[in-house]
């Protein structure tokens, strides 16, 4: 029994030794694992910040340059726009036109191939001349010729359209019109009004008109099937973008336009609670006009043209007006079929919405966002001007050209953002403008007149090239801080945007595309090829783009290009830094191999 307990304490005891060497072996083979993935882990971290910082190839090679090519689209995709696809529109509903809203297709369904140009294209006439006259071939479009002609929107002669500056409301041109409008708003004459946005603009013939005035204004209009109403006012040179006022905001922060114009624009404004009214509210700056020519202004001597009653119109008016008092407008003037209502910026009538339990529409409550605008719904209520800002209302806004360079004063609500950061914002793109240049003599010619800064933060670019015959639509990430309310308060103009999606807007209207750090800052939510896709649909043939990039990005950017038909050259930045360089490219001109050699 002795012999038998000693040996069981002997295995006993020897076990206990064993037992530790497992388990430390075990945790050996475990902390090696662990450190050995941690070590890993870390130079993966290392690689993406440095990528992010903007290291030389030097330090860090570049993602792997593979060569790579795109095919053509087939020639019915000539007039492509890939979130606002009248192909998918049977997918949606009609109810407010939510068909026409922003569709993207799945990942699966994203083309990967090269949008062609019309048979016969040309390169765009240029500015000042293109607000006048267009390529026929560019905008191949009979329909809006035999539907408007009458109305002198435009005109087909030979191998041109022609725009003679008509309107359904005004048939004398639409100078007179403005002229008027300049009567009844003495502020858009002497720089207080500086931005504008045209609610179904048309040609865009109005927004044309007031470029020539000193005025920038975007040009709103869905797409449609027929008329390439958006098309028309890029291929003329004057700002447009499609959208439509229906169940999604509008892509604008609030308080950012000095007018709004609808021009018989048909829009329905007193039906569905008045939330087409409301979203014209949020995107007005106090103080701002809303300015309305058509059904039902000036109904009792236009009423028997519209196929109406004299009641059912003068009832109409009246809902109107009713309507706009709710939302803290007044009248301000009214003419012939021209009626001017302007945006109250005192907050004494924002505030009885607020005491007043049973006022419709109410005031938003506080928790939704005034400026949140990439697919945020429409609500029925007010979004009220916040009290805390003193100087975003027209009137205490600098007038232009003063506005462009004072210190605005949302840009302390950006994180980070303050007067003396703004300031040697603007300085550095007077620099990097005057770099751009050099490198691309074509910047401030008549070759370039539509621009797009892809991710601006202030408008520097757009505020360093404002003597040059272009203008620029600021593009601001909806991943990124939100800087556009600056751009806007600047006298600028601009949109929200998510480039992992395709632009709202047809194709080849940019005769130069701007990029900053752009690949490096969504590379992790964005391929590559697909946002260079979209850039390749938008561009223009033979237009530009700058690509100021990472040196850790430029080689496999340039191999993407080259597979768009780009043809590109590296160069250095203006304070030649190994850890970022300047890609100018070009895009090449080239036709279908479906088109006929008489169409070239």
């Amino acid at each position: 029994m002795k012999d038998k307990d000693d040996k069981y304490e002997k295995a006993e005891r020897g076990s206990t030794k064993i037992l530790p060497k497992t388990v430390l072996l075990i945790l050996l083979c475990g902390l090696s694992f662990y450190l050995g993935g941690l070590y890993c882990g870390k130079n993966k971290l290392q690689v993406n910040d440095v990528a992010k910082a903007g290291s030389s190839l030097d330090v860090v090679n570049s993602p792997q340059a593979n060569s790579v090519s795109f095919p053509e689209c087939s020639s019915d995709y000539q007039d492509y726009t890939p979130c606002t696809d009248p192909r998918k529109w049977k997918k949606y509903g009609t109810h407010r036109l939510t068909f026409m809203e922003r569709h993207c297709p799945p990942v699966f369904d994203r083309k990967q191939c090269l949008v062609p140009p019309p048979n016969g294209y040309k390169s765009p006439i240029r500015w000042p001349k293109s607000k006048n006259e267009c390529w026929y071939r560019n905008v191949p479009y009979d329909w809006i010729n035999k539907q408007k002609s009458n109305q002198h929107w435009l005109k087909k002669e030979g191998d041109k359209f022609h725009f003679p500056g008509g309107g359904t409301m005004f048939p004398n041109g639409v100078s007179a019109y403005v002229d008027l409008m300049q009567d009844l708003i003495p502020e858009m004459k002497d720089g207080t009004i500086r931005t504008a946005i045209d609610t179904g603009c048309g040609v865009a013939s109005w927004g044309g008109d007031l470029l020539d005035r000193g005025i920038l204004t975007v040009s709103l209009a869905p797409r449609d099937n027929h008329e390439a109403q958006v098309q028309f006012a890029l291929e003329r040179g004057i700002p447009a973008i499609l959208g439509i006022i229906s169940t999604q905001r509008l892509p604008f922060p609030s308080n950012s336009f000095d007018m709004a114009h609808c021009s018989r624009c048909l829009i329905p404004w007193t039906e569905f609670g008045g939330v087409y009214l409301l979203e014209v509210h949020r995107i007005l700056r106090p103080g701002g006009f809303w300015v309305l020519s058509g059904p039902p202004v000036n109904y009792e001597n236009r009423w028997k043209g519209w196929d109406t009653t004299v009641e059912e119109q003068r009832s109409n008016y009246e809902k109107l007006q009713d309507l706009l008092t709710s939302m803290c407008f007044k009248m301000y003037a009214k003419k012939d079929d021209i009626a001017v209502w302007q945006k109250s910026s005192d907050n004494t009538c924002y505030n009885k919405l607020s005491n007043d339990p049973d006022a419709y529409p109410p005031k938003c409550d506080d928790s939704l966002e005034p400026d949140s605008a990439w697919y945020t719904p429409i609500r029925p209520c007010v979004v009220v001007p916040s009290p805390k800002l003193k100087k975003t209302d027209l009137e205490s806004t600098p007038k232009w050209p003063e506005r462009l360079h004072a210190t605005p004063e949302r840009v302390s609500d950006v994180p980070g953002g303050n007067g003396g950061l703004f300031k040697r914002d603007n300085s550095k793109w007077k620099t990097r403008v005057k770099h751009y240049k050099k490198l691309l003599p074509a910047v401030g010619s008549d070759k370039i007149r539509n621009v797009m800064d892809m991710n601006t933060a202030y408008g520097g670019l757009a505020a360093a090239l404002v003597d040059d015959p272009l203008w620029v639509m600021n593009v601001v990430s909806s991943y990124a801080a939100n800087t556009l309310p600056v751009v806007f308060d600047r006298g600028l103009i601009g949109t929200y945007h998510d480039w992992c999606e395709a632009f709202s807007t047809y194709p080849r209207t940019y005769d130069l595309l701007h990029v900053d750090g752009l690949f490096t800052s969504e590379s992790q939510r964005c391929e590559m090829k697909y946002v260079m896709l979209e850039m390749d649909r938008i561009l223009r043939p033979n237009g530009y783009a700058i690509i100021r990039e990472s040196s850790y990005f430029a080689e496999t950017i340039a191999s993407v290009a080259k597979g768009l038909r780009w043809s590109c050259r590296k160069e250095q930045t203006e304070s030649e830094s190994e850890n970022e360089k300047l890609l100018i490219c070009q895009k090449k001109l080239w036709y279908s191999s479906n088109a006929t050699s008489e169409t070239k």
